[in-house]
């Protein structure tokens, strides 16, 4: 079992950051594969960003991707998401998730499948236009 606590979110206006940190416990060693997805109201789940262990392989959605970084801090067994330029599209409740695949490929689908075994309570990322 493996817990993870998000923290970070918050209200900012649009084209500004926030760094989202997810905090795992417990039995992080049989996870290889972490990351974030997003939910809006009304809207389906949606992947963001995902990161393999020792971030060999690291994938983002389009609607992200040259905006929000992940990161991870092993020692800390964190991981960070950097999200800048925001829009108020980004506006959603942002979980983080853990997994383990079999390949690091599969990391990406896997959080797009909404196939995680572990995830948080989520924090709200609100952005105004």
């Amino acid at each position: 079992q493996v817990q993870l606590v998000e923290s970070g979110g918050g209200s900012v206006q649009a084209g500004g950051s926030l760094r989202l940190s997810c905090a795992a416990s417990g039995d992080t060693y049989r996870r290889n594969c972490m990351g974030w997805f997003r939910q809006a109201p009304g809207k389906e789940r949606e992947g963001v960003a995902t990161i393999t262990t020792g971030g060999g392989t690291i994938s983002y959605a389009d609607s992200v991707n040259g905006r929000f970084t992940i990161s991870q801090d092993g020692a800390k067994n964190t991981m960070y998401l950097q999200m800048n330029s925001l829009k108020p599209e980004d506006t959603a409740m942002y979980y983080c998730a853990a997994h383990r695949v079999p390949s690091e490929e599969q990391c990406w689908r896997t959080v797009v499948l909404g196939r995680m075994t572990d995830w948080g309570q989520g924090t709200q990322v609100t952005v105004s236009s």
